[in-house]
Formats: C-alpha cells, structure tokens, sequence
C-alpha cells in the first residue's frame, strides 16, 4: 500500500518495539528484591499500570514534572495495596527503577525480523516520549540501535507527543517529508493523530487494546507490516 510512497519509516520505542510491561515487571522484580520488600509483583503491577499510563497522559499535557511522575506513580501503587512507604524509599526506588530498568531487553515478538525487513527499503527513526537517560540505552541492550538513523526524545526537542514540534523536528533531522514518511506507534493519541496533523502517514500498532484507527490503518502483530511496507 506504502511500499512505492514511503521512504523513511518512524517507530515509537515502548510498547512497539521494546516490550514495556515485562521490562518493567522484572525491574520491580528486582528492586524489591534489593531491598528485601515483600510485595506481591502482580498485585503491585495490577494497580501500578493504569496508574503509569494516567500519569504519563499528564505528563504529555505538562500536567505533571518527570519527577512527579516518578514519584506519584509508585505512591499511589503503595496506596492502594494499602501500604505505608516512606517518600525516602519511594524516591530511591524510583531512582533505581529508572537505573535499572534500562538493564532489561524484551521486545516485542517479531521485532527483529520487521526492522530486517524493513532496514534494506527505508530508512528508519525513532521518535520517542521516554526519558533520555534511559531511551539509548534500551536500543543498545536490546541490541537494535544499528536499525536506526535518527533517534529523537522528547527532552531533547523540549515538547512530548502528540505536539506537532517533535514530528517537525524529527522528520527535520532525518531529511524526510511528510508525504513520504510513516509513523509507526501503539498510542492513538500520541503517535498516530500526532504524526497524522504532520500529514504523515500511520500504523497504529494497537498493543493496549485502544480503540481502533478508525481513519488508518490497525495492526496487532508486528509481521501485519509487511502488508503495506
């Protein structure tokens, strides 16, 4: 569908190409180990999810600092598997979240074999809202930073996704147009109606069961790609 329009393919990083969740289960794994917390990682990660995805909703709208983010994240997960946990252990945890987190590889099923399909036709980007500290190195460790060209944060451009800055800046930086270039992310909000008032093209990569792009194009799987690229 794409494949004679498209020159320069861009990916969102979390919950797209670098499997969030399960990096994230096994950090807390391993943070509360450290500190010999006895807490139940899935009855922490059952509260903590919506919690981290309502803040993150906050922190694109500048509603919220990343270090509040940080902070009331893990305060409010405490507060409702009724615990008391004190600021200074929940910001060291927080700190160590974040330096550990980074140490974990997951990706999604099928990662690999997209970005080799797709490394010899397009040149290939990430546009990402996460952290800087901690965005280089997922690619390193997972071992998948060689796939791309232009890396860009959202701390680097100075404004988060969905803002039209970041996708002008980024398609800027990569030399592409936006006629020809095609945003590839799992949030309809952030990736896809940002990319698309760029007037890119979209893949909303549907891995948190949003509602369907009902203008463009929904995919599940990665392989699904292959389709239009």
């Amino acid at each position: 569908m794409y494949r004679e329009i498209v020159t320069d393919v861009f990916f969102d990083l979390d919950h797209t190409l670098w499997d969030f969740e399960k990096n994230s289960a096994l950090t807390y794994t391993k943070i509360f180990d450290l500190h010999d917390l006895t807490i139940d990682v899935d009855a922490f990660l059952s509260y903590y999810i919506p919690i981290n995805h309502d803040c993150w909703k906050l922190y694109r709208e500048d509603k919220i600092s990343k270090e509040n983010l940080r902070y009331v994240r893990l305060q409010a997960t405490f507060e409702k598997l009724g615990m008391s946990v004190s600021d200074e252990l929940i910001n060291l945890l927080a700190d160590e979240y974040i330096k550990y987190l980074s140490t974990f590889s997951n990706l999604f099923d099928g990662t690999l074999d997209i970005l080799n399909y797709l490394k010899p036709k397009y040149k290939l980007h990430i546009i990402t809202n996460g952290f800087q500290e901690v965005q280089n190195f997922k690619l390193k460790n997972s071992m998948i930073d060689h796939f791309f060209e232009c890396v860009v944060d959202s701390e680097m451009v100075g404004v988060k996704k969905p803002n039209p800055l970041i996708f002008e800046y980024s398609l800027t930086k990569a030399k592409a147009i936006p006629e020809k270039s095609i945003m590839i992310g799992d949030s309809y909000e952030a990736d896809i109606l940002g990319a698309q008032k760029l007037g890119m093209h979209t893949i909303h990569f549907n891995s948190n069961n949003e509602p369907e792009d009902e203008q463009g194009i929904t995919i599940y799987k990665l392989e699904e790609i292959k389709k239009y690229l």
